[in-house]
């Protein structure tokens, strides 16, 4: 069983930068690829960005490739997500998520766990 809790988010200007933080309870959060998703108002919730278990290998939707970074401290269980050059179409709710399928994945349903999501609004 593991237990997230996103923090992190707020209202900010565009081009400005935000860090996500998921902190994640359970023994074997080491082992779990973790990932953000987000879901903007009226949309459906999409893939962000995923980690595999060691840090080594991430994942990023095109539209934030070269603006977010995603990483993780095991010794912390946590992930966070560096979001840089914010734009106004990034405003959304953040979803930290974790899956016990060890191949970094962009599909929802492989993600058994998640947090309860942190808002983030990107100003003009």
């Amino acid at each position: 069983q593991v237990q997230l809790v996103e923090s992190g988010g707020e209202l900010v200007q565009a081009g400005g930068s935000l860090r996500l933080s998921c902190a994640a309870s359970g023994r074997l959060f080491n082992w779990y690829v973790m990932g953000w998703f987000r879901q903007a108002p009226g949309k459906e919730r999409e893939f962000v960005a995923a980690v595999n278990w060691n840090g080594d290998s991430t994942d990023y939707v095109d539209s934030v490739k070269g603006r977010f970074t995603i990483s993780r401290d095991n010794a912390k269980n946590t992930v966070y997500l560096q979001m840089n050059s914010l734009k106004l179409e990034d405003t959304a709710v953040y979803y930290c998520a974790a899956s016990p399928i060890p191949t970094i994945t962009r599909l929802i349903p492989r993600y058994n766990y998640w947090g309860q999501g942190t808002p983030v609004t990107v100003s003009s």
